[in-house]
Parts: C-alpha cells; sequence; structure tokens
C-alpha cells in the first residue's frame, strides 16, 4: 500500500494541518442564520455529496496514474523491482480507493463541513448580501448552477490535472537528474 501513497499529494495539498486551521472568529448570529439558509437553498448537502460521489469515482485511475508515474521515474528501481512495485500498486489502489470513498461516504463529514461553512460565508458577505445569494439560487439560472457545479468542478479539476501533470513529471525527473 505504500506504493500508492506517494499517489496521494494531490489530495494532500488540500489539507490542511490541525495546528494551522485557525480559529473559528465569532459570527453575528443575524449573518450566523443568513448563511445557514444561503446553504439551504444552494442545497449544500446534495451539493457536497455528489462531488463526493464524483471525486471517489475517478480516485483510482487518479491514485494508480499518479503511483505508477513515481515508481516508472524511480531511477533507483531496477526492472524487476519496479515491476514488483506496480503489481503492488495494483492490490493496494483499490484497498485506498475504497477506504476514502468510506471516509468520504460519512454522512458527518458533510454535515460537519456546512456548519464550518457558516462562519466562512458570514466573514464575506453582508446578512443582504447573503439574502441575495440565498434568492439567486432558488431562481432556474441559480439551480442549474447548483446542479451542474459538482460536474464542473469535476471537469475543471480533469483539465488542471492534464495541465499539471506533464510539469509534474518534468519536475519530478528534473528534481532526479540533480
Amino acid at each position: 500500500m505504500l506504493s500508492a501513497a506517494c499517489a496521494l499529494p494531490a489530495l494532500a495539498q488540500t489539507s490542511v494541518a490541525p495546528q494551522a486551521v485557525a480559529a473559528t472568529p465569532a459570527v453575528d448570529p443575524a449573518a450566523a442564520a443568513a448563511a445557514r439558509e444561503l446553504l439551504v437553498a444552494m442545497d449544500y448537502r446534495s451539493v457536497m455529496m455528489e462531488s463526493f460521489k464524483q471525486m471517489t469515482a475517478s480516485l483510482p485511475a487518479a491514485i494508480k496514474a499518479g503511483a505508477e508515474g513515481a515508481v516508472r521515474a524511480d531511477p533507483k528501481l531496477n526492472d524487476e523491482q519496479r515491476a514488483k512495485k506496480l503489481a503492488e500498486l495494483d492490490e493496494s489502489v483499490p484497498k485506498i480507493a475504497a477506504a476514502i470513498t468510506r471516509m468520504y461516504s460519512d454522512p458527518a463529514l458533510v454535515d460537519e463541513m456546512l456548519d464550518a461553512m457558516i462562519p466562512v460565508y458570514a466573514q464575506h458577505y453582508s446578512v443582504a448580501e447573503l439574502r441575495q445569494l440565498g434568492a439567486f439560487y432558488k431562481t432556474p439560472v441559480g439551480a442549474k448552477t447548483l446542479r451542474l457545479m459538482p460536474q464542473l468542478m469535476n471537469e475543471g479539476m480533469q483539465a488542471g490535472q492534464r495541465i499539471m501533470m506533464p510539469r509534474m513529471q518534468k519536475l519530478m525527473q528534473d528534481l532526479q537528474a540533480n
């Protein structure tokens, strides 16, 4: 499983070390209520669950591609070692992907994220702006935006990966050459 773990840097880039997380500032109760109403209007719970579903569907291929690239580019491995690592990878990727899928399938995760987003929105928008956003998301174009958001995010991440993977591979080769 350790071979596949080297494919997880993309996931790690999005996480924050616990000690680096700032304390949640006090939020005006009216702003918190308006932010909660906005998240309900956005159907935040369903949007997040669909985002997780789409992300976890693409995880095995992304993990395998990243780990395979690292194994193939490792100059310290001979052909036999490389073949062994690739075989281990084929066995471990489904286990890793299943564990990550289980984590993202936990309903409590969405609850925690929803609660964490309230102060985020309340910090950046006034009560009036939060209400305007809520009204927008209740319109047909707002509802369409929400419906498409997971797909747009997924396609955007795929586009980013297509752009970044060749650069990352070249960077890894350059670093290993030096």
